[in-house]
């Protein structure tokens, strides 16, 4: 994390010392018309996390051609997210570029926190996308990334929430909550484990939100204070964890995929996953066994959606806003919604769509293996300030992994 810390520096200075030009107005001052008449023959370059091949295949199966034919713009994706991409775009910054290689980014959280800060994102633009109306701006699962106001600069385009995901065959009776699950782990050593990435960060921080009281104790600004005295408390429940962990918590999985591999080889009972959904389409792949379910623990899991950002020194920023458009979709949000293609939850209010749009939302199969999304909401918890991720992943190598 010093090279996260590092470029939060370097984003600083950028932003005091550059000049801060507005968004450009040719795109944001277009009709919609005239940004599909700009767009049409444009090719954009969306970077991505492609470590997912359903995300992949929709994305490249679905998503590219439909653009294609629809709109007449090539959409080329390119893998890369978080420091990676927040890196790329502050050397082209510092170079003087005034054409960035690249267009459009998932993004969320952190990353939308880095690029604010270096002035990098271009908007606000949601409010000239057609499919906008279908999206509820005031869910503040949608409103707020990690405590911070979209304001148009993001387009929402999922919405999940963690779950972890076990074996019923072998685990009846799951723990249900901090307590219960120490007493499993404790009696079933080398079952129970998390990666030591994005999605075991996390899971971690719910347990901080369980710790620290409860839904609204991480709320607001990072309070440095507030991380120092939770989270003494936090390390040492984990630590108490640790001897009956996986590997005996020598080591983790170094991805949500590889904590996957070890549910699906036996190896462990559990697993989890920011998309509440996942379950189902890795059951339906054959991966992890029909007795696989998903649950989420009585603290709560944090739930949250992530986006799409534009570029703002993009030469295709029209195009970029019709991508957004497209996959705000009905079509294109109802296609991903299945769990046989990805299982992602939407952002867009049902309630809202024209009836038609309604009834095949309302008509998909239900999730076998995960629980209802009106299930999962009031355990649903706010992503807190993007520090405390920060926080979370240098203090784990130093409190759990280091010691």
């Amino acid at each position: 994390m010093t090279r996260c810390l590092h470029l939060l520096v370097l984003a600083a200075l950028l932003v005091a010392c550059g000049p801060q030009k507005p968004a450009s107005p040719d795109a944001l001052g277009l009709s919609w018309k005239d940004i599909e008449a700009q767009a049409r023959g444009q090719t954009v370059t969306l970077v991505m996390w492609t470590g997912d091949p359903l995300i992949n295949r929709y994305m490249e199966s679905y998503v590219v051609p439909e653009l294609k034919q629809q709109q007449d713009v090539t959409l080329r994706i390119v893998a890369s997210q978080g420091n990676d991409l927040v890196s790329f775009l502050t050397t082209e910054m510092e170079a003087g570029k005034k054409e960035s290689e690249w267009d459009l980014a998932w993004i969320n959280g952190e990353t939308f926190y880095q690029l604010r800060q270096i002035n990098a994102l271009f908007g606000p633009f949601t409010d000239k996308l057609p499919n906008a109306q279908y999206i509820d701006f005031k869910n503040p699962f949608i409103r707020y990334d990690f405590q911070q106001e979209v304001n148009g600069y993001e387009c929402p385009w999922g919405n999940v929430q963690l779950a972890l995901i076990y074996d019923s065959k072998r685990v009846p009776e799951p723990p249900k909550n901090r307590a219960e699950l120490l007493a499993w782990v404790k009696a079933h050593p080398g079952r129970f484990t998390w990666d030591n990435s994005f999605t075991g960060m996390t899971f971690l921080k719910g347990l901080l939100y369980d710790i620290a009281g409860g839904p609204q104790s991480l709320a607001g600004k990072f309070d440095d204070a507030k991380y120092k005295e939770q989270s003494a408390k936090l390390w040492a429940y984990v630590r108490e964890l640790k001897p009956y962990l996986w590997r005996e918590g020598k080591t983790f999985p170094a991805s949500v995929a590889a904590a996957h591999q070890l549910l699906a080889n036996g190896e462990t009972d559990f697993s989890m996953s920011n998309n509440d959904a996942e379950v189902d389409n890795k059951v339906l792949q054959h991966f992890l066994p029909e007795t696989s379910r998903a649950y989420v623990l009585d603290g709560g899991t944090i739930q949250n959606s992530h986006y799409m950002g534009i570029i703002k020194h993009s030469g295709h920023q029209a195009a970029a806003m019709v991508v957004c458009n497209f996959l705000t979709s009905p079509a294109a949000q109802l296609e991903k919604f299945r769990p046989s293609v990805w299982g992602d939850g939407t952002v867009l209010d049902i309630a809202k769509l024209p009836p038609d749009w309604q009834a095949k939302f309302t008509n998909v199969p239900e999730r076998r293996y995960a629980p209802k999304r009106a299930d999962l909401l009031p355990k649903a918890l706010m992503e807190p300030d993007p520090q405390y991720m920060v926080r979370l992943f240098a203090d784990f190598r130093k409190e759990v992994l280091e010691k």
